[in-house]
């Protein structure tokens, strides 16, 4: 039986993205037409529309699976073991020297041909 809802959902999936792609277009043209209105209340009302389009487009086969997507990306970013300020500060210092070298080696490699060009050139 869930099968049989699921193919129905999915058969309606392009009605409900027709209808999130007229409330985008809705809102760029009203956001253009009322541009002499406060900036505050164009915001809103693009917030608002947004929201509804956002609303719309999750309810369809692709946008569950996108919300479920970012449900489970939240989870694993509690599980990150975040770095000390001593190991953020560590490893900043030494990407920063590693800068430096590999920066002092360019600028000797190019000195070196810039002087063997010239020397050939003339």
């Amino acid at each position: 039986m869930a099968e049989k809802i699921d193919s129905d959902d999915s058969k309606l999936d392009w009605i409900k993205w027709t209808v999130v792609a007229v409330i985008v277009l809705g809102g760029v043209y009203a956001n253009s037409y009322f541009a002499a209105e406060s900036l505050l209340l164009r915001t809103i009302g693009l917030l608002v529309l947004a929201g509804g389009a956002g609303w719309i487009a999750a309810q369809t086969t692709k946008g569950r699976a996108f919300v479920n997507l970012c449900l489970e990306a939240r989870i694993e970013i509690r599980k990150v073991v975040w770095p000390s300020r001593q190991e953020t500060t560590q490893t900043t210092i030494v990407v920063l020297i590693v800068i430096f070298i590999v920066a002092l080696i360019l600028w000797l490699l190019d000195w070196g041909l810039n002087g063997a060009v010239s020397a050939i050139i003339g």
